[in-house]
């Protein structure tokens, strides 16, 4: 196996500047690092990440954490999340994907385990966890969901601002019996779609029964299984807006499988805009919400939070975490217009 001391003999230099070269120091000239990399490729060396862990005093891995894996957290949200974090993360780290309710012990949560940690959060439940991280001094960024602390790093899409917007839309359309099929009770993103439906109706005048109001989960089967039961009532509604797209889905086919044409005479609104969207039949109007953005920049943060704390820093101090930032970045949502609302 091909050793530092071994490009070090070919380059003629010593095997502290190899090792400086090949980790990016600044200290090392561009003509020497870039000397030192051609040799290091051409001998075929493969870094040994263990031994380099120690010496770095870091572990090269990067938790990922959702509030659960297991409920709520649809197969696309999860794909596109770690899209976007590949997108960002430098090929030495690793990625690890958890669930926050499966961990019975915080303790286990430190440095010793992670160099920085993104939170794909989706309850307020997660604060618990959140707060444990950031008094481990972990470096951490917070993704989807809204946190009032000024000490926290942050990259969030507005959903409520989407939602109101496909609302507008929708009345604009005609529709004013509209009902709302929504998320999981107790995630913060359920609440803020709901609220972004309930202003617009606000601003239009009109009224929210309680038989439109859906309890749905994120499920394909809750959408099915709420668009029967709004499909049952005496004056069904003409528009459903469902808080995520698997749930449209399940509610498309529901008014299929009732013989209820879409969009003649129930219109859908989804959200996230997954894969799938746009190949429903018809396809689905829906609110994008940039979850591979979302991710890549978080983790491009992530990244920044676990740069060293200054140009004098030494190799042992670049494993020290910075402090967290209370930078809170937005990224906007897109109504997606498509086939399955009409004008009534």
């Amino acid at each position: 196996m091909i050793t530092i001391k071994d490009i070090a003999r070919v380059a003629g230099v010593s095997h502290t500047t190899v090792s400086r070269a090949l980790n990016g120091s600044p200290l090392i000239k561009p003509e020497t690092r870039d000397k030192i990399e051609k040799i290091a490729a051409d001998m075929n060396y493969v870094p040994n990440v263990s031994a380099k862990s120690l010496v770095m005093k870091r572990t090269y891995t990067i938790g990922l954490f959702f509030s659960s894996i297991d409920q709520g957290t649809s197969a696309s949200f999860l794909v596109d999340a770690i899209k976007g974090i590949h997108h960002a993360l430098d090929e030495n780290y690793s990625l690890t994907v958890h669930g926050i309710d499966g961990i019975r012990h915080l303790e286990g949560i430190s440095p010793h385990r992670f160099d920085g940690i993104l939170v794909m959060s989706q309850s307020d439940a997660d604060n618990a966890f959140i707060y444990h991280v950031k008094k481990a001094g972990i470096p951490l960024v917070v993704l989807n969901r809204h946190l009032d602390d000024p000490g926290m790093a942050n990259v969030v899409a507005n959903d409520r601002e989407g939602v109101r917007e496909a609302i507008d839309y929708a009345i604009g359309q005609g529709h004013r019996r509209l009902a709302i099929m929504e998320g999981k009770a107790g995630f913060r993103s359920a609440a803020e779609r709901k609220q972004g439906f309930l202003e617009s109706l606000l601003a239009h005048g009109l009224s929210l029964p309680a038989e439109y109001q859906a309890a749905g989960d994120y499920s394909i089967d809750s959408g099915f299984r709420r668009m029967n039961a709004l499909l049952d009532l005496p004056e069904p509604p003409t528009l459903v807006f469902c808080a995520n797209d698997d749930m449209a889905i399940g509610a498309m086919n529901a008014c299929y499988a009732r013989g209820a044409s879409v969009p003649d005479q129930v219109s859908l609104i989804g959200f996230d805009d997954i894969v799938f969207a746009s190949y429903t039949n018809p396809a689905l109007t829906t609110i994008r919400k940039p979850v591979a953005e979302i991710s890549e920049l978080g983790t491009r943060k992530l990244i920044e939070l676990m740069q060293p704390v200054g140009p004098g820093s030494s190799q042992e101090d670049e494993a020290l975490p910075t402090a967290a930032s209370s930078e809170t970045l937005f990224v906007p949502t897109t109504l997606m217009i498509r086939q399955s609302v009409a004008a009534i």
